[in-house]
């Protein structure tokens, strides 16, 4: 593994760790030639997935493309990385597990939403506000009252 640091072509290995019911391991490498320390992580890579986008074009599966999403709709609420990193962790575990090679943007951005709801609904109103591209406040507003009936109901 070549150090991010130096660019010299030989690290050591000084500590593994599985992570995620074994589907992760989390090495932490220390550069021969600089001393400094940096952490990677090895995964089964597996088909990639391919997203059908709204307009028919494809395109792979991007986990840092979700991720970012999220976070901006996440931004300035009270949601920690931690809990964006196994929200997106726990979408694409469901897609390789499904087996299906492609998959609708349609379904992603509902997974998504229905985590966000739970998560925290301003986020989720964010999120279904860019996703379902609402067109005029009424939008906006049938989607608030959509959650406000939803948590009456809930009670």
């Amino acid at each position: 593994m070549k150090c991010p640091f130096c660019n010299f072509a030989d690290t050591k290995v000084i500590d593994s760790r599985a992570q995620d019911e074994n589907s992760v391991i989390r090495r932490r490498r220390l550069c021969e030639n600089c001393g400094k320390r940096f952490t990677t992580y090895e995964r089964i890579d597996l088909i990639p997935i391919t997203v059908i986008k709204r307009d028919g074009t494809r395109e792979i599966f991007d986990k840092l493309k979700l991720q970012n999403g999220i976070l901006k709709s996440c931004n300035k609420r009270p949601v920690t990385a931690k809990q964006i990193e196994k929200l997106v962790d726990d979408i694409e575990n469901i897609l390789s597990v499904s087996g299906e090679r492609e998959v609708e943007s349609a379904l992603l951005g509902n997974m998504v939403m229905e985590r966000l709801k739970e998560l925290d609904e301003v986020a989720y109103v964010r999120f279904a506000s860019v996703y379902r591209q609402f067109k005029d406040i009424n939008s906006f507003m049938h989607e608030l009252e959509k959650i406000k009936h939803e948590k009456q109901d809930g009670q």
